[in-house]
């Protein structure tokens, strides 16, 4: 249940990003990274879902959360550089942070599943 909205929120917020990105002039190495970042969690998150195992399970969660602080990376110099108005920054990181905890909860739950 917790993946299933897992993925909707990445897929949500990947439209966010992508949106976002489309309205803002320039900088456009720097729009690809974010754009590249925030499409890879929810991509990852779908991986996921068809693991192999519950190390691969693991791993393509782990690389969701990378992805996910690297686009809180993203975000936050797009808001101190002014590159989006401050509440849409603040919006995403907010969405950003709730799918970072999320993964770190099912990557921690998956791996007391694979010690029982």
């Amino acid at each position: 249940m917790a993946e299933n909205k897992l993925a909707d929120l990445s897929m949500d917020f990947a439209i966010k990003v992508l949106k976002i990105t489309d309205n803002t002039k320039g900088h456009y190495s720097l729009m690809n990274q974010l754009e590249r970042s925030a499409t890879s969690i929810g991509a990852n998150i779908r991986e996921a879902k068809y693991a192999h195992s519950k190390p691969d399970f693991i791993s393509k969660m782990q690389i969701a959360l990378k992805e996910c602080y690297e686009t809180e990376y993203w975000l936050e110099l797009f808001q101190k550089a002014s590159l989006c108005d401050e509440e849409t920054a603040t919006d995403l990181l907010h969405d950003c942070g709730s799918m970072r905890r999320m993964l770190i909860s099912s990557i921690n739950t998956a791996k007391a599943n694979m010690k029982s």
